[in-house]
């Protein structure tokens, strides 16, 4: 059976020795059984998942073990990693389970952020009680107990500490910065967060772990843990979309390709292709939308999570009686290819 991933890197422990971060800066999914057979000789991995901490000691041993299997990368990560004091860690999941681990955790979320992996595409069942809460910081990751005395030691060594933010994930882009992306506040995007090439997030759009896009989206709205967003498909200004930690529940909500949520609308049911939400709608799955014919009447009353996936839909807000409809989209979204351009 195929080993689901292998990454080598570095770890953050707090002063009771736990790991409470670690970084991968090249994780590999479905490595090949040679190069996991090559590291487990070094480190004396049998089977299962497992966490092993490295010592400089074992540096170069593990930079041939990888550059014998044609992973430079990693091989040239293990041979600099030989002359450093900070804590390093290996990882191998031979299985695609629930994390057992803060390690673990972290490699599943650079694994979404990497794109090695879609949102939905790797067990994060109980992260959220595995990880750690930390203030993120510019001296790096700090357990909260420490945090006031590390303050303080700053201030008397003439320095200061700066907390970015006190959260069990931080940005993605202090571990990976995809390709082809633009994100006007990077505080804004949390690691595990899948960002497609050609996406922009703006200064109020947010992307929360498990969720993102897939190629080309403008996003200055609210994408949920576990929404993802098709390829062409813009987010509005204020916008928001029901994910599984806001209501949705065990629904996956997502938005198909080149569709549009408009500003400060919001959505609560899969969207499908070529689909508009008006500015200032807000769709739940249990939303009574009239649905109209060609000529303007209605046909039936359904429940919004009936058109869940169906393509060109416009949903809009009758402004004499305040019924929500549904009519035909006739008009393709066009998405603004200057405003995408990531160059």
């Amino acid at each position: 059976m195929a080993t689901f991933s292998i990454a080598f890197g570095t770890a953050t422990k707090n002063r009771d020795g736990k790991i409470i971060e670690a970084f991968f800066p090249t994780p590999r999914l479905n490595p090949s059984d040679e190069l996991v057979a090559a590291v487990a000789e070094v480190i004396g991995y049998s089977e299962g998942n497992q966490v092993f901490e490295i010592t400089a000691e074992q540096c170069p041993q593990l930079a041939t073990a990888f550059a014998s299997q044609g992973d430079e990368q990693n091989a040239q990560f293990a041979e600099k990693a030989a002359q450093s004091a900070t804590p390093l860690v290996m990882v191998i999941l031979a299985s695609d389970e629930k994390p057992q681990s803060v390690a673990e955790g972290f490699l599943k979320l650079q694994l979404i952020s990497n794109r090695l992996v879609q949102p939905h595409g790797t067990v994060l069942d109980g992260i959220f009680g595995l990880l750690h809460n930390i203030a993120w910081t510019n001296q790096g990751a700090i357990d909260l107990p420490e945090l006031a005395e590390r303050q303080i030691e700053a201030r008397l060594a003439g320095e200061t500490l700066t907390v970015d933010c006190v959260d069990k994930f931080p940005k993605m882009v202090d571990y990976v910065v995809p390709a082809g992306v633009r994100i006007a506040d990077t505080s804004r995007v949390r690691l595990g967060a899948h960002v497609g090439e050609g996406t922009t997030v703006m200064h109020e759009g947010f992307i929360n772990f498990n969720a993102g896009t897939t190629g080309v989206s403008m996003v200055e709205g609210r994408i949920s843990a576990g929404v993802m967003v098709g390829n062409g498909s813009d987010i509005g200004g204020g916008a928001s979309i029901m994910g599984t930690l806001s209501g949705g529940g065990t629904v996956v909500v997502s938005i198909g390709e080149n569709s549009l949520l408009g500003a400060n609308a919001g959505l609560g049911f899969p969207l499908g292709d070529r689909c508009t939400v008006e500015s200032g709608l807000y769709v739940t799955a249990g939303s009574k939308v009239r649905m109209l014919d060609a000529q303007g009447q209605e046909v039936e009353i359904v429940k919004a999570r009936d058109l869940a996936g169906k393509p060109d839909l416009l949903f809009r807000r009758n402004s004499v009686t305040g019924q929500i409809e549904c009519l035909t989209n006739k008009s393709a979204v066009e998405l603004n290819s200057e405003l995408h351009s990531n160059n």
